[in-house]
Parts: structure tokens; C-alpha cells; sequence
């Protein structure tokens, strides 16, 4: 068994999260359904690589086994009352409330509910009439799905409102903290409290630890981190005790931001300049403590692209974080084939790689803490005329793309597998029109304006690419030249921010300085433009 563990820290991060686990739940419940379509059940994807198995005493005095995901989510208690499934199929209730100093006094404000909405209600009802769920008539529903797809496109609040995971107790931290207004947890240095109470940061280990305990044999950790705010600091911190703790355990980061949080026009000097600063400091500390960071959302998923396919309402969280998971979905697809003989590998699947193999073909000459482009067909346009494709055929078609090209990739990988990304019912209507049933694109329902969702559309044919190449070098350039100009350079204005947010001279140096270091690899001098694919 080689296990990979799962770290998400942050709002934006768990909204991914969501996503991503209810795929992966799909996937587990068409397995063991007959009736559901036959490419769901062959056993290339091992699940186990992502999941643990428990005991759990549930409606009988009998012992069941229950799976949970490898995962440790942490995040803010300002995300007002959310419900979670967690250990043994309970919904439970977590109020919210923070504290803050006044007068030297710690006062606690408890809001009131904030209730469940159809979605969660429905897997209430699930788990007290199991029929429901196995082949019931609509008649026996006291919701149609139809009224539940309404609901969660216009009342997701937070992404436990969609979320219909099982999670293990261990799975779940909340951030303590005296913030009185979540909206400045907005910059690296509002973490402050937070990574200055050690009792926290190392209650946060003890979860991870937990987890990869458990392991057999564990592959490495993928860390999702919402870097759009105070969490990224949270996440340094925890990413920095994982690099001393787990030396050999190759750790691959995603950062992800809300569409929302991306840029703004109403910002004045100084708030531009933290916002530069910002994303030059967490880039700095996050991308010193990982093996390989992958930026996900726009422009990295090549929105130009998908725009013929999908409608994707920015405002809403619940919409863009859902193609950011099914971008990760479709990476961490290789680490989950099983590894089979000569016949079954090309019939079901082909290139398994676990973390640690990507990390050596992405590591061109033993470069470390990279970022490497992500590039995401979301669906995967079709190579056989809306049929369903083999895996020869596949790689065929992808040896071609290559052959004729100018400029090879200096070393490419090719993982394939015939399972298409499950669509969940709580997930977003975005598909346009022209997609069909099983994520076929379609010529002749180009006008069709209704956006499509679970209820139309089944399984979605994915392709994605990581390149380790000048692609990314833009993005690095642009944190590189703001920590120069605003922290660095002699009377830069933001020297003052910085200290503020605990960073000395010295220390700012060494950031500028990792920095540049990043920029290194990619000069022309140094023959390393190339892409390795």
C-alpha cells in the first residue's frame, strides 16, 4: 500500500476539499453499484491510497466498517455554524463563535444557527431510510433532487453545506483566535496570533500525525493551502514542521484563491502594496517548504479555453473551487493506479507514478521547490468521435501531439486511465449546452443557454498536464521584483508593513534572496527552458 494524506488549510482550500472528497465518494458508491455504468468498476483506481478504514457502531449493536478520508482540514471558527458527517454517520452541529479583548477581558459571541439546508436535510433522510438512496421512486423522497440542485446553487454558504463525507473526529481543527472581523484575516501578517501559539500549530502535527501513523507505507502529502490570506501563514508554519518531521516525505503543495480575491480596482497605494507584499512573502515561505507547488484557478486553469464549455459564476465559491478540484482529481489520478501486468495496465489503465515519481520527472537536473504550469481540459475533447476512447488510443494520440512538434519536452510521462470524473449531485451547474450525458461535446447544441449539472450530465472525460517549464516564470517574476521594490530596496515604503508583520531585515533578505534563486533555473544561460512534461 502506498498511501498519500491529505492536508487542506483555509476557507477556499475546503471548498476544493468538498469537491474533491465528494468525487471521490461518488467513485466508491458507483463501484459498488450494479447498475451503474461498467467503466466505474474496474479496479484500476485503488482507493485505498486516499483512504482509511474504521470501526464504527452505527443503528445496530454490530460492528461495520466504514472508510474515512486520509485528511486533516483546518480551518477558521469565523466560518459561522456549519454541519459536518463525521465519525460513526452523525451530523454534528459546530456553533460559531469568537473572541476578542476589550478592556483586558475575553468576551465569547455565540450567533444564532445557522440551519441546514436541503442538501444536508436530504442526507439526514438518507441515513434514516437507507431505501431512499437504493433505486427508491422519486415519490419516496420528500425532496426532489431537482429542488436540492436549486438550493445549493443559490444558498451555499460555506463548503460544509455541500460537503457528504464521512470525516474521521481527527480530521477536523478549528483555528482559535481574537479576530472580530474575518475579512482582516486578509494578509500574511493577520496570522500572527495564530502561528505564535505553539499549542495550536502542534495540535494541528498531532491531526496530521495521526493519519500518517496509519500509513503502511506513505507515498507523500498533498497539501491544498487557500494562500489569498492569513491561512497561508498557517499553512508555512505547518508545511515547515512537516519538512522536520517527515524529511523523506515528499510533500506536493496546490494553491488556491477564490476568483474574488484575485485583484481589485478600489485599492488604494497601501493596500496594493500589502497585497504585492502578500503574495511575494507567502510565495517565498510556502515554496521553501514544499517539493513542488502547483498554482490552480485562473489563468493558470486556461479559463480561454473552457469558456466554450463551461459558465462559471465567479461569485460564487462553490463554482470555481469546483473545477479546481476536479484539476487535482485528474493529478492525483497516476497515484492511485494500481500497478498490474502488461495486459490489464493497457485494457484499464497505463502509467502509474506515485508522488515521489512525479517529483523526479519534474525535477529536471535536481531542481527543488519548483512550481511547475498546470494545464486542464475540463471535458477532454474527444479522439474518436464521441465513442469512448481506449488507452492505446489515448497515448497514441498524445505520441503524436509530440512527434510533431519543434521543441520536445526534455523528459514527458503519460498516465491514462478509462475512469472519467464522476459528477456528484452537489455539484455546480456550469456546463454549457454543448456538453452531453457522458461530457461528449456537442455540435448541434451550441445555442442552448440553461447551464447543465448532475441532474444532465453523468461523467466528464478529464485531461490534465503539469509542465515544469518558463511557463511559470511570469509568476514568479512578478512576487520576485514586488518583494525587491517594496520591501528590499532602500526606502521602500512596505519596509514598515513588513515589520509589522514580525519580518527583520535580515529576514526579508533571505526571502528576496530564495526568491531569486527560483528565477535561477530558468535563465537561457542555463539550458534549462525545456520542458519536462
Amino acid at each position: 500500500m502506498r498511501e498519500a494524506v491529505t492536508v487542506q488549510v483555509g476557507g477556499f482550500a475546503n471548498y476544493v476539499g468538498s469537491h474533491f472528497w465528494n468525487f471521490q465518494d461518488e467513485l466508491l458508491g458507483l463501484a459498488d453499484d450494479p447498475d451503474a455504468d461498467p467503466v466505474f468498476k474496474n479496479d484500476a483506481l485503488d482507493m485505498d491510497v486516499l483512504y482509511r478504514s474504521g470501526e464504527t457502531h452505527q443503528h445496530t449493536m454490530l460492528d461495520f466498517t466504514r472508510v474515512y478520508p486520509h485528511t486533516a482540514l483546518v480551518w477558521c471558527r469565523l466560518v459561522l455554524e456549519c454541519w459536518l458527517r463525521v465519525h460513526g454517520g452523525i451530523i454534528c452541529r459546530v456553533p460559531w463563535f469568537f473572541e476578542f479583548i476589550r478592556s483586558g477581558s475575553v468576551t465569547r459571541s455565540v450567533s444564532k444557527p445557522h440551519g441546514r439546508n436541503l442538501f444536508l436535510q436530504s442526507l439526514v433522510e438518507e441515513g434514516q431510510n437507507p431505501s431512499t438512496s437504493n433505486g427508491a421512486s422519486n415519490s419516496q423522497k420528500s425532496v426532489e433532487d431537482k429542488d436540492l440542485i436549486d438550493c445549493l446553487e443559490n444558498s451555499v454558504n460555506f463548503w460544509t453545506d455541500y460537503s457528504k463525507v464521512q470525516y474521521h473526529p481527527q480530521s477536523l481543527y478549528e483555528l482559535h483566535g481574537s479576530w472580530t472581523d474575518f475579512d482582516k484575516f486578509d494578509n500574511y501578517g493577520s496570522a500572527q496570533e495564530v502561528v505564535s501559539d505553539w499549542s495550536q500549530i502542534e495540535e494541528m502535527n498531532e491531526r496530521l500525525r495521526f493519519f500518517v501513523e496509519e500509513c503502511d507505507h506513505i507515498q507523500g502529502i498533498q497539501f491544498i493551502v487557500d494562500d489569498s490570506g492569513g491561512f497561508s501563514s498557517v499553512a508555512a508554519q505547518f508545511l515547515e514542521n512537516i519538512a522536520d518531521d517527515y524529511t523523506n516525505t515528499p510533500v506536493l503543495l496546490y494553491c488556491v484563491r477564490d476568483p474574488m480575491t484575485l485583484g481589485s480596482s478600489r485599492r488604494n497605494q497601501r493596500e496594493s502594496i500589502m497585497r504585492a507584499l502578500h503574495d511575494a512573502v507567502s510565495f517565498s515561505k510556502l515554496s521553501s517548504f514544499c517539493n513542488l507547488m502547483v498554482p490552480i484557478g485562473p489563468p493558470s486553469l486556461s479559463r480561454s479555453y473552457m469558456s466554450s464549455y463551461l459558465y462559471i459564476q465567479d461569485e460564487k465559491p462553490f463554482h470555481a473551487s469546483a473545477v479546481c478540484a476536479a484539476a487535482i482529481h485528474s493529478i492525483t489520478v497516476p497515484f492511485r493506479l494500481q500497478r498490474t501486468g502488461p495486459s490489464s495496465d493497457l485494457a484499464h489503465s497505463s502509467g502509474n507514478l506515485d508522488i515521489g515519481e512525479l517529483l523526479h520527472i519534474l525535477s529536471d537536473q535536481g531542481r527543488q521547490n519548483m512550481v511547475t504550469a498546470l494545464d486542464v481540459a475540463m471535458p477532454a475533447p474527444s479522439l474518436t468521435g464521441g465513442q469512448r476512447t481506449s488507452i492505446s488510443q489515448v497515448k497514441d494520440s498524445v505520441c503524436s501531439v509530440y512527434e510533431a512538434r519543434e521543441t520536445k519536452p526534455k523528459f514527458s510521462h503519460l498516465s491514462a486511465s478509462l475512469c472519467p470524473l464522476p459528477v456528484p449531485l452537489p455539484f455546480p451547474s456550469i456546463f454549457r449546452g454543448n456538453i452531453g450525458r457522458h461530457g461528449e461535446i456537442l455540435s448541434d447544441h451550441a445555442e442552448e443557454s440553461q447551464p447543465k449539472g448532475s441532474l444532465d450530465i453523468e461523467s466528464i472525460p478529464m485531461a490534465a498536464r503539469l509542465r515544469s517549464s518558463s511557463a511559470v516564470l511570469p509568476f514568479i517574476e512578478r512576487r520576485s521584483g514586488s518583494l525587491q521594490k517594496h520591501g528590499v530596496a532602500r526606502g521602500a515604503i512596505g519596509s514598515l508593513v513588513l515589520r509589522d508583520w514580525g519580518f527583520g531585515r535580515e529576514e526579508v533578505e533571505d526571502m528576496a534572496e530564495h526568491l531569486a534563486k527560483l528565477l535561477g533555473p530558468f535563465h537561457p544561460e542555463m539550458d534549462l527552458t525545456s520542458d519536462s512534461d
